[in-house]
């Protein structure tokens, strides 16, 4: 009976936590790189006084899904998605250094190259300045170029290169912010193999039927634990009263 118990309780507890994460990766089914959430269930059993007769449920999270987004043509010069496999580095406020797939970026008034959320892009000497009154052009391989506005069109300079690294997935783990960071906390190498598709942005790889479906099943998974619990509780009762009876 208390295994039954413990098994329904701790499972409804954390399908309500699956659900969470469904309706997270379908709130974000429009956002510009966003890599959808996984879960999965595994029992823990719980040890203490006599057998290990009880077990948990516990939402284990495996991860992320890297499956590449669905490519997106908008034409702007500060537009870039990562073609495969590879990341944009982005600096934190604090000096540390994190990765995103999101390629839509601005130039703030001082001059800095900024993802739409005011993070700075890094490069490989750190972060890129883009000089007054340019036009910005990224390539392929990252480099940031510049012409003036007045000037003749062969006047290029370049500011800087924007830091592609490619990491192993395992070694990634998602933050609170939606960024990833090397679960050791060091910093990835740059990688020279990572390619950019200018004029372009990587939607989300959010599948939403997929999700949809799963937030279905998991309202159907949750009734019937809590059907479990009602069946454990009238088995209880009526245990207690042929207990009363033979006494």
């Amino acid at each position: 009976m208390d295994r039954l118990i413990y098994t329904s309780m701790t499972g409804a507890n954390h399908t309500l936590n699956q659900q969470a994460t469904v309706a997270h990766n379908l709130a974000n089914a429009s956002t510009t790189g966003y890599r959808s959430e996984t879960n999965a269930f595994r029992a823990v059993p719980l040890y203490g006084d006599g057998l290990p007769t009880r077990a948990f449920v516990v939402d284990s999270t495996t991860g992320s899904d890297f499956t590449t987004g669905p490519i997106e043509t908008t034409g702007r010069d500060l537009d870039v998605a990562v073609r495969g496999p590879g990341w944009i580095t982005v600096q934190l406020d604090n000096g540390e250094e994190a990765y995103t797939r999101n390629g839509s970026l601005q130039v703030s008034p001082n001059g800095l190259l900024l993802t739409q959320n005011g993070l700075k892009v890094k490069g490989d000497a750190g972060v890129i300045s883009v000089p007054p009154d340019t036009r910005v052009t990224i390539g392929v391989d990252g480099t940031v170029s510049t012409v003036p506005l007045n000037a003749l069109p062969n006047t290029v300079a370049i500011v800087g290169r924007i830091k592609l690294v490619n990491p192993s997935e395992e070694n990634l783990v998602k933050g609170a912010d939606g960024l990833f960071r090397q679960k050791d906390g060091k910093e990835a190498l740059a990688d020279a193999r990572v390619r950019l598709i200018d004029g372009a942005l990587e939607g989300s790889n959010v599948n939403v039927v997929h999700e949809m479906v799963s937030m279905i099943a998991l309202a159907r998974q949750f009734d019937m634990q809590m059907k479990m619990l009602e069946n454990a509780d009238r088995n209880a009762q009526q245990a207690s009263q042929i207990m009363v009876v033979r006494a």
